[in-house]
């Protein structure tokens, strides 16, 4: 082979390689490159969020967060969490997860630092039909409804004029009702494990009436105190839930309601405002003779 043959043959070898490699880089360039993500967007509180709060959109945001540190219970978009009420206080710039909408205690052993000053903790325990099924949570707001029953509660009697002996009457109705307490904060619920039987995973589709008991921790000024341990000896509990947005302006500032005036109820005040009818005594003819 001559030699100029010979170089034809080395340039074209040369320029093979050459196209190869440019169709090589080619390729490499149009093939789409692709880069993980290495942060999510995660909700945050944008202002103080006070125990017992129905949150709204406001007081959230969402920041970007490392996928490395970020809690598993964490939000990713603040729809979420609006309309949740808070079970523990929650500070401004905080991450915000499930546990500060969990039930007990707000998520926290220390129920004392969810005290306002000057506040005290009272534990009431109330059942299903006392209790508002046992539903009522950290950070709620409830009233407190005495009922008083029975002779010893209210007893009448009369004096005889002639002796001054006191004689007990009976035959009169005792009954009497009367929302006592207004406006007090939930600070730490307390239910007992639910029994179930063997194999049974204790799953349910909801609320189920078992006469389960709760006990209930009230913050309470010390005249409350007082007024919630006589009841507790001497009277029949309820607790009334209240609204959440009782304690929201229309712009959803935090506002404290006046407290409503009630009548009380006995037995006469359903006759005479409720039209409740008293028994008619009817007298009885033509009876046989003895």
């Amino acid at each position: 082979m001559k030699r100029s043959d010979r170089l034809v043959l080395l340039i074209g070898i040369l320029l093979a390689v050459v196209a190869f490699v440019a169709v090589i880089v080619l390729f490499n360039q149009q093939k789409p490159t692709t880069t993980e993500a290495t942060t999510l967007p995660t909700v945050y509180s944008r202002v103080n969020i006070p125990l017992g709060t129905q949150i709204n959109q406001d007081m959230l945001e969402t920041r970007p967060v490392e996928i490395a540190v970020r809690p598993a219970d964490a939000f990713g978009d603040v729809g979420l969490v609006v309309g949740k009420t808070s079970r523990a206080d929650i500070p401004a710039g905080a991450l915000i997860t499930s546990s500060v909408f969990s039930a007990g205690a707000g998520g926290q052993t220390d129920v004392a630092a969810l005290l306002e000053p000057g506040l005290r903790a009272i534990a009431v325990q109330v059942d299903q039909t006392s209790g508002v099924g046992t539903l009522i949570n950290v950070g709620d707001r409830v009233d407190l409804v005495l009922g008083l029953t029975g002779a010893d509660k209210f007893p009448l009697v009369t004096v005889d004029p002639t002796t001054d002996q006191l004689t007990g009457v009976s035959g009169y109705n005792t009954t009497t009702t009367k929302l006592i307490l207004q406006n007090m904060q939930v600070i730490g619920t307390l239910v007992p494990p639910v029994e179930t039987a063997a194999g049974d995973s204790g799953a349910s589709s909801g609320p189920a009436l078992t006469g389960a008991q709760q006990l209930v921790i009230l913050a309470v000024t010390a005249q409350q105190a007082e007024v919630i341990k006589f009841a507790q000896i001497d009277g029949q509990i309820s607790l009334v839930l209240r609204s959440p947005a009782d304690f929201r302006d229309a712009n959803g500032n935090p506002v404290t309601p006046e407290g409503d005036q009630t009548s009380g109820v006995v037995l006469r005040t359903l006759i005479e405002q409720y039209g409740v009818l008293p028994p008619s005594v009817i007298e009885a003819t033509d009876l046989p003779a003895r």
